[in-house]
């Protein structure tokens, strides 16, 4: 009798385990990863990215998860505190241990560039935040983003530069690996709009005062505007150091500073009018009424202020677009397989996100053009389209 029941009760304990397996398998979980910089010197890229991904995964969720299945996101994120070692030891614990199907992440270029390795040999798909051409040019197959690249934003502001008649250009550049990076895609180009560099000045992430290269640049001859191309604090020092200095050129930022956060630690009387290129993020109230963005720009932006009440920012839309990449691709192939991701990333055609409207292709990993640019001028403090 003792004999049976044990029986009887092993059979019981099989059959919960075989319904316990069902039951998992049926409320399987999409695990994305995000390895951004919440904390450190970029934190104010990665703090609004870190936060966007938590919001609209939870949104995402709520209105019944991914696909016809209804599949739930579980996101799995890491905090690599803008340090691209960390960004590199993270993706490959989301690889590794994780078992992600897509990663999410690369605040800085430093952050991008390391964790590239990890997901081209793994062979997840990669959407990066972060504004380097050379994160996606050359094309590498699991490696995509979603903020404009550097390249197009000297062109943009070179456009704009070249309708003001202003031929000769002084240039400050950070010397991290965004400021690097502009510098040389800026100075590749400068030619073609028939604008001359006539000074050529860098600034350290430490610095506290750049008006050595500030007077440097003024006291060019011929010099009829300034250039600032950096992140973090070093291009609003640059401009209250502009203001001090008194000087009457014009001046453009990148959109590396493309936030209110710009104007409060710059100064809303320092920052009038200066130009930059931006999304419509930043002018979300102002975008016209039939903008194929403003839908998705103005969702956005009312759910973030609402959810954190703060003012939403460029670089969480770059995190919004590209979640909603994932699951738009998810949905097409119809699988989680991070080879179908990929590959349905790669034939991404007019998805509507806040930074611009993406369609991807084998040789164009970014998938937008100069148009998803806005020129954008600093007026009373707020944000102005200028074109």
């Amino acid at each position: 009798m003792t004999q049976y029941a044990s029986k009887k009760n092993v059979c019981k304990l099989a059959v919960a385990a075989v319904l316990s397996c069902m039951a998992v398998s049926s409320q399987a979980e999409i695990l994305i990863g995000s390895s951004v910089s919440s904390t450190g010197f970029a934190s104010f890229l990665g703090e609004p990215e870190e936060q966007t991904l938590k919001i609209l995964v939870e949104d995402i969720n709520a209105r019944g998860g991914v696909g016809v299945k209804g599949e739930k996101i579980r996101l799995i994120s890491y905090d690599d505190a803008s340090d691209a070692n960390k960004a590199r030891t993270f993706a490959t614990r989301l690889v590794e241990d994780d078992e992600v199907v897509a990663i999410i992440g690369g605040s800085t270029t430093g952050a991008t560039m390391a964790i590239m390795p990890v997901v081209e040999e793994a062979g997840v798909p990669f959407i990066s935040l972060a504004g380097a051409i050379e994160i996606t040019q050359p094309v590498r197959k699991h490696t995509f983003k979603t903020p404009h690249t550097d390249r197009m934003a000297c062109a943009k502001i070179f456009e704009d530069m070249k309708k003001r008649d202003l031929h000769n250009v002084g240039l400050l550049s950070g010397s991290d690996s965004f400021g690097s990076s502009m510098r040389k895609q800026c100075l590749d180009i400068v030619d073609e709009y028939g604008i001359t560099v006539v000074g050529d000045e860098v600034f350290g992430p430490t610095d506290a005062d750049m008006t050595p290269q500030l007077t440097n640049l003024k006291n060019k001859d011929g010099i009829q505007t300034i250039m600032v191309m950096g992140l973090g604090s070093g291009p609003a020092i640059v401009t209250r150091n502009y203001s001090q200095l008194a000087i009457d050129l014009p001046l453009y930022q990148s959109h590396g500073v493309a936030s209110d956060a710009f104007i409060e630690l710059a100064g809303a009387k320092e920052a009038e009018g200066i130009r930059l290129p931006g999304t419509p993020l930043l002018v979300a109230s102002l975008l016209a009424a039939d903008d194929p963005q403003r839908p998705a720009v103005q969702a956005y932006k009312e759910r973030y202020e609402s959810k954190t009440g703060k003012p939403v920012s460029t670089f969480g839309g770059y995190a919004h677009d590209a979640l909603y990449l994932i699951v738009d691709a998810i949905e097409r192939a119809g699988s989680t397989d991070p080879a179908a991701i990929r590959d349905a990333l790669e034939a991404t055609q007019g998805l509507v996100g806040t930074t611009g409207i993406y369609t991807m292709t084998p040789e164009d990993h970014l998938g937008l053009d100069l148009t998803a640019f806005r020129m954008l001028e600093i007026r009373d403090g707020k944000w102005k389209i200028i074109e």
